[in-house]
């Protein structure tokens, strides 16, 4: 479980944007990239009604859903409230300018 797997470099996740990376254990995954040059990962569909997270809009630690503007929380899935529910999130890190995540 402590085996980091090498996902892309740093700059193939646009600032202020989402890369998908597919999982044939755990699916659609979706990499964020905020201003600070920080990386997460989560579950690319929303808990409210399955909307692609990697569409939506990212803020701070934030990704706004593009369907119904639930906003969550990407350092630990959580949505904000008032809305309740989480997404499952993958931890990452960067090394020399790439990205890696634990699956």
């Amino acid at each position: 479980m402590n085996d980091w797997t090498l996902i892309c470099a740093l700059a193939d996740v646009p600032v202020l944007g989402a890369r998908v990376v597919e999982s044939s254990l755990k699916g659609r995954i979706a990499l964020f990239r905020n201003s600070a040059d920080q990386v997460f990962a989560v579950h690319d569909k929303c808990p409210h009604k399955g909307g692609p997270l990697s569409q939506g809009i990212v803020h701070g630690s934030t990704v706004t859903c593009p369907l119904h503007s639930w906003k969550i929380q990407l350092e630990d899935g959580q949505v904000a409230a008032p809305d309740v529910g989480c997404v499952t999130p993958f931890p990452v890190k960067i090394e020399d300018g790439q990205v890696y995540m634990q699956l």
